[in-house]
Formats: structure tokens, sequence, C-alpha cells
């Protein structure tokens, strides 16, 4: 992985241990400054990432080192360690845990692979006409909150302000909704017993569409490793929980969109980067190739249409990226399948407080020799209408 600039390493005490075996792992060179000189080192040494040392008192200017380097282009990460309060939005958690090198190592390649996945993405948007979707990724992010003690409710509110929240009583249920769902996050709350939590992450390690998860434990110490380069434990008040997981959260949910995006570019920029659908003016182009097709074979050609509460925009958005995934899965001949999938899928996620759920309308309809692709479209739509009401 190629590393476009130097690690700047803020503290105003000397370098610890851990932090100098990065120029053993060729993460390097470590340029080294204190607080005071933070901000404008990250001017005059252009950094690929940066690596904070927390201190009691370095709460106040954290927070202007965070929106410095936020303003950073493309993307730099911002690695906090053994931060006490609460974290800005960018400012990734890192507990330095008996200073094992191996655990910092791992979440710096994993933040920079995404450094370099925007570059990327910056480097060829020119080719597609399209630009990145506009706003904090955070706000499109889905968390798995596993749990069942006393501290998962306000933790479900608490993660629901900020994302939009899966929730899981048990380690099987969690399991499904990893198989079903495109994640963001885990959060891991009490309830379990330390026999389960290390099956459970053991099998995380293990699967590679896992292994950049961040995953957050809120109620166990860690007594070995894991090949999981965004585990922390986060424990504390349930907002602070919240508050802490998000960075990591946020720079997931920002890989994914960058993915759908490079996904984008690459399809001509008929893919909308935000659901991983066709966008409006592709499925138009090719819905009607298809109707022509069919019309022209004599063939069969059925056609179902979901309809969200037009309000719910994060229920639509939830819902694009399922139906993108149960489209890879399975023949979207079966549509009724599909749409019960989709409601069982969706019964789960919740956002704030209010636990806005949505359920789709689905119609279902197929071509006639009359039709056309405006007005099979329009039968659908009457249909849904009619459900709806």
């Amino acid at each position: 992985m190629s590393q476009a600039g130097p690690i700047l390493f803020v503290s105003d005490a000397q370098r610890p241990a851990f932090v100098a075996a990065l120029d053993e792992a060729r993460l390097f060179p470590v340029v080294d400054t204190d607080w005071a000189s933070a901000a404008r080192a990250v001017d005059e040494v252009q950094p690929a990432a940066v690596l904070a040392a927390m201190h009691a008192g370095h709460e106040p200017p954290v927070t202007a080192l965070a929106k410095k380097i936020a303003d950073q282009s493309p993307y730099v990460p911002f690695v906090t360690l053994d931060a006490a309060g609460t974290l800005p939005h960018n400012a990734l958690p890192f507990s330095s845990r008996g200073g094992n090198p191996e655990r910092l190592i791992a979440r710096l390649r994993a933040a920079l692979r995404v450094r370099t996945l925007h570059a990327t993405v910056l480097r060829r948007l020119p080719e597609a006409k399209l630009a990145l979707p506009e706003g904090d990724p955070a706000r499109d992010a889905t968390v798995l909150l596993i749990g069942r003690g006393a501290a998962y409710p306000a933790l479900s509110v608490a993660l629901g302000e900020r994302f939009g929240v899966v929730g899981a009583l048990s380690i099987e249920a969690a399991a499904k909704h990893l198989n079903t769902r495109d994640l963001d996050g885990v959060v891991l709350a009490e309830g379990f017993t330390p026999r389960v939590t290390d099956a459970f992450l053991t099998v995380l390690a293990e699967d590679t569409r896992f292994r950049s998860l961040p995953v957050v434990l809120t109620a166990h110490q860690l007594t070995q490793t894991y090949d999981l380069p965004n585990l922390e434990l986060i424990a504390g008040e349930p907002a602070k929980v919240a508050a802490n997981a998000l960075p990591l959260i946020r720079q997931h949910a920002m890989e994914s969109q960058l993915s759908r995006t490079l996904r984008s570019i690459d399809a001509g920029g008929w893919l909308d980067p935000r659901s991983g659908l066709l966008t409006v003016e592709a499925f138009a182009r090719d819905f009607a190739k298809a109707v022509e097709q069919a019309l022209a074979r004599g063939g069969g050609l059925s056609v179902a249409r979901f309809a969200f509460d037009p309000g719910n925009s994060r229920a639509q958005l939830d819902a694009a990226r399922i139906l993108s995934r149960l489209m890879r899965q399975m023949d979207f001949g079966a549509a009724h399948m599909i749409a019960r999938r989709l409601s069982a899928v969706m019964r789960h996620t919740s956002n704030g407080k209010h636990e806005m759920r949505s359920d789709p309308v689905v119609s279902v309809d197929s071509l006639s020799p009359s039709d056309t692709a405006r007005s099979l479209l329009a039968r659908l739509s009457a249909d849904a209408s009619r459900a709806a009401s």
C-alpha cells in the first residue's frame, strides 16, 4: 500500500515505545510535534495520518486539531491514544492496552487504506458525470447492537440518535443480521459470558467480510488479540460509548460510500453512490430496453415495485441497500419472496428515539402485448397508491 506522506505524532511527552515501533513496521517517517505546534505541523508536514497522545487537559486543543485534520483532502486518519473524554467525530479512539504496537499498526493500515481509496476516487471522478455524496457519511451508517443487559435500551437510543440501529438479543440473531445487512459497525454490550464473546470475535476475525468492521465492546476486558484492526473497548455511559464509537463507524461508512462511488465510476456514472442501485436515468433506459426485448420475443416479464413512505428517506435508503444485496443473492422473478425477506430484515431496524420503522408497499404486475414501459410503470404506481391508502 502506498503511503503519501509521513505520520505526525502529537504529544507533550516522550514518544512511547509502541509508537517508535511504527518505524520498524515501515510506517514512516514518524514526525514529532507538540500540541502547541500541531496545527501548523499539519500544514507543513502534510501527513498521511496523525497520531495524538491524549493527556489530562488536552480536550480543548484536540477539537481544534480534529477540525483542521477534517478539512484535509484526501482523508487524513486521526488516531487518539487513550482519550478519557468524548472525542470529535473524526478522532478514532485507540486504547494502548499494554503497549502492543501490532494493534496500532493494524489500526493505521486499515485507516490508510481508506485514505488510498479516497485518493483513487478523487483522481477518477472527472471520468464520470457524478460527484461524491454530500454530508457526513455517518448519517447513512447502520450499526448492529447486540446485548441483553440493563444498558441495552439506553445504548439503543444513544446509538439511534447517530445511526440506523439493528438490534439483536442473541449471538444467533446477530449472525443472521451480519449475513443479510451491509453494516458499518457492531456494538457488543453486556449480557454474554467471556467464552461466548471470544467465540463471536474469533468467528468475525476469521471471515474476511467482517475483518475491517468496527467492533466496539462495552463490557469485557480483552485478554487476547484478534485479527480485527478496528476492535475497541469503550466503557462508560451509553452517550459516551456512542460518541466514541462514532469515528470508527463513520470511517467504515465513508469507506463503503467510496467503494460504491468507485463502482459507479466504473459503470460510467449509471449507479447511485448512496444506494448502490441504478440511477433513475439508467433504470429508465434499461427498463425500456427490457420491455422492448420481451415484446419482440413474445416472452413474459413480471415487475415488482417497492414503495415506501416518501417522508422516511432513511427507510428508502436502507431498503435500497438491502434490495441491492438480495438481488445479487436470488432470482428476481421471486418478487414476493424478496418482499417478505425485505420486510423481515427492515422490521429489526430503528432510527433514533421514535423507532421509525417502515414496511414496503409491494405491487406486482406482468407485461401485456399492448404495454409500453411507461404504461406498465403507471399501472404499478396506481396499484401501489391503492394498496397504501
